[in-house]
């Protein structure tokens, strides 16, 4: 009988796991069906937080290669030192408004929606014939005029700063304020068309040269060139939204424009500015937390306060030029409820409150 050979037995190398590699056995939350990268928060990460932390890559956290891409004249996409300020970690901020993509769309589209059916329903009753003749010729002057300082507050100011911001957290916040702004100025000119077009005598052109050429409006209009010009995109965002935005954004739409208009027969003007005075709200949310996170940071807070300081010296006179470049606006309507110093003393009272979260020192400019 023949014998045959054995088949020899192959052998193959046996894959080790150690708790250095990615297939490691058992590895923190090995029996969870999520992993965080960062530290949320709360004790769960958010669906913000899932889709904004760190979507901007950055070479200290997750690039160990460095930059993948850069300016010529720059170290990288995102240089630190376009901003004075400093943080430990610019990656701690969080929008207290959680505004990621639903949300922008969402809110937006609920604040168009509600300013159509206003505007549909005025239309609709004939409202605009009710507006007394001194109040229109306030609304095609003043309210037009405004429209051009909230376009390029939105495209010069923030659509630049939320370029410039060093993480994507940061990035959305602001970019969400360009959004707000460029959408109050659409419905601005939307509701100029509606007026021009509703037989009360409005006209509809007259805004542009009252932006250009009336000296009421020079102030503001000087205001907002100069905040257009702003390097720094953080001064940038601190000189709008806490100084501007307190000084003359809020005296003119809050505390002038909405507590008069329904004295001169108009409803609907409030409903559309008190959209604008809303995203506002929701953006100064934002400013405060950012600001605040900064003036405490525990290696460069005493330091961004300074700067910061510095900023509020530089911007305060600015803004309470142009507020008061507004006063004889306030003598413009047939009716009228409240003056000018009133309106002025309390936009100074809403920026002496965000001061204090921040932990700011009001400037002296301000008590004159």
């Amino acid at each position: 009988m023949t014998q045959t050979a054995a088949t020899p037995v192959r052998s193959f190398p046996k894959p080790e796991f150690t708790d250095a590699e990615a297939g490691a056995l058992d590895f923190p939350s090995s029996k969870s069906r999520t992993y965080n990268y960062f530290k949320p928060t709360k004790l769960r990460a958010t669906t913000y937080e899932d889709v904004t932390v760190d979507v901007q890559p950055d070479p200290e956290r997750h690039l160990s290669q460095g930059w993948l891409y850069g300016f010529a004249d720059s170290p990288g996409g995102y240089p630190k030192d376009w901003t004075e300020l400093k943080s430990s970690d610019w990656h701690l901020f969080r929008d207290p408004n959680e505004e990621w993509e639903q949300t922008i769309f969402r809110n937006n589209a609920n604040i168009v929606r509600q300013v159509q059916q206003n505007l549909a329903n005025a239309r609709g009753a004939r409202a605009f014939e009710a507006f007394s003749p001194t109040w229109v010729t306030f609304l095609e002057r003043n309210v037009g005029a405004w429209m051009h300082a909230e376009h390029g507050l939105g495209m010069h100011v923030f659509v630049a700063a939320q370029r410039s911001a060093p993480t994507n957290m940061l990035n959305n916040a602001i970019c969400v304020n360009s959004v707000h702004k460029l959408r109050f100025a659409q419905d601005l000119a939307l509701y100029n068309l509606d007026l021009s077009e509703a037989g009360i005598g409005f006209d509809g052109a007259v805004h542009r040269d009252v932006w250009q050429n009336d000296p009421v409006w020079q102030g503001v209009r000087e205001n907002v060139e100069k905040l257009t010009a702003i390097g720094d995109w953080a001064e940038a965002v601190f000189a709008t939204n806490v100084v501007y935005e307190s000084l003359v954004g809020v005296l003119f739409r809050s505390h002038l424009v909405m507590q008069i208009a329904a004295r001169n027969g108009d409803y609907v003007t409030p409903t559309i500015v008190g959209a604008g005075e809303n995203d506002y709200s929701r953006d100064l949310n934002y400013t405060r937390t950012l600001f605040s996170m900064l003036a405490k940071d525990a290696v460069h807070g005493e330091a961004n306060r300074v700067i910061m300081q510095g900023w509020l010296s530089k911007w305060v006179p600015v803004s309470l030029k142009a507020a008061r470049t507004l006063q004889p606006i306030w003598s413009q309507p047939l009716e009228k409820i409240i003056s000018f110093e009133t309106s002025l003393d309390d936009s100074k009272e809403g920026l002496r409150a965000t001061l204090s979260d921040l932990g700011l020192t009001e400037p002296k400019e301000l008590s004159a």
